[in-house]
């Protein structure tokens, strides 16, 4: 389904709208593609009853233009201390299921969005449509603008920690806490595992994204027909999918990658944050296990504090071990009540 395209004489999608035009010159305008997952395709998601919620944020974020939506689910009592749950590479909210059920028994409510590109929000079609500061501005767009999160337990994996510790970096009185889980915040100055290497070739060379594939691929567990179908969702066709084709790309890679000095600038903002930092890495994470004694050694607040090591489980470690990630991040806040 698109929701935005450029209303051109001919085009193959004559009554569609621009999401955003940003004048380029004389009668010329820059449009982002935008297109919305039917509703349909989620219908039936294993364990995963939760309502979708939406906001709107600016489609281009550094530019002027229109509005895209952007979907998040939430649990728990909306009094309680906020979770902010943030997925990566190619997954969405859909991941943070088993997390959330035991946060919300905890009496935490937690916030789960879908990066754009991802599960219900809304898809740039393009690639180059993507970039790491885009991301950033949308997940702050949500989170801060619309839902005005304060206090908030910051909890990333993959490229969720990629964003959020932007976030708590450059919006540090937004945070009371993080709980850092199979993730990490490159600067390009260190070289990627080899195993990352192979999966981003792996995802420029498919004709085909199987992103159901993909994520059973990061879990020592099996995964059932119906949770892998439910990852699939999002993506009824190949049109669906320049987000998890554009995120490994857009990791930095060398020290003079785009986003680099942005994060250079977070890590020294990093390495004075006092405030109660958990490094939860699983044992089986190839990709990012490396960063776990990094962030333990670097951030203050990770000094002092018993960091756990989440047993058999993968990459996706909300997946194969959910109600174990939940439990360690409900005793972490109830720990660190402020």
């Amino acid at each position: 389904m698109h929701v935005a395209h450029m209303d051109i004489p001919g085009s193959a999608h004559p009554h569609t709208r621009p999401a955003s035009e940003v004048g380029q010159g004389v009668g010329q305008t820059a449009v982002m593609d935008l297109l919305r997952t039917p509703d349909d395709r989620f219908g039936s998601l294993p364990d995963f009853d939760l309502e979708a919620r939406y906001a709107e944020v600016s489609a281009l974020p550094d530019r002027e233009g229109g509005r895209l939506r952007m979907a998040y689910v939430e649990s728990g009592p909306p009094d309680g201390p906020v979770a902010l749950l943030l997925h990566g590479e190619p997954s969405w909210s859909f991941l943070y299921r088993h997390v959330m059920a035991v946060l919300a028994g905890a009496g935490v409510r937690s916030v789960a969005p879908d990066l754009v590109g991802f599960g219900r929000s809304d898809k740039p079609a393009r690639v180059e449509d993507h970039s790491y500061a885009r991301h950033v501005e949308w997940v702050r767009a949500l989170a801060f603008d619309a839902l005005d999160l304060r206090d908030v337990t910051l909890v990333g994996q993959d490229w969720g920690g990629l964003i959020g510790l932007r976030l708590v970096a450059e919006h540090p009185d937004r945070f009371a806490r993080v709980v850092a889980a199979n993730t990490g915040l490159p600067t390009g100055e260190v070289s990627m595992p080899d195993v990352w290497w192979q999966f981003r070739r792996a995802v420029e060379k498919a004709d085909v994204l199987d992103v159901g594939r993909l994520v059973q691929s990061g879990c020592r567990r099996t995964m059932t027909e119906e949770v892998r179908a439910a990852y699939d969702a999002p993506f009824p066709d190949e049109s669906y999918k320049a987000g998890p084709r554009a995120m490994p790309l857009l990791v930095p890679t060398a020290p003079d990658d785009p986003a680099t000095e942005a994060n250079r600038t977070a890590w020294q903002a990093l390495t004075r944050w006092d405030r109660p930092f958990l490094v939860a890495f699983s044992d089986g994470d190839p990709i990012t296990g490396g960063m776990a004694p990094i962030l333990r050694r670097s951030v203050p607040g990770a000094q002092g504090l018993d960091h756990p090591v989440v047993e058999g489980a993968g990459h996706f470690l909300q997946e194969d071990a959910g109600h174990r990630l939940g439990e360690i991040v409900a005793g972490f806040i109830g720990d660190h009540a402020r």
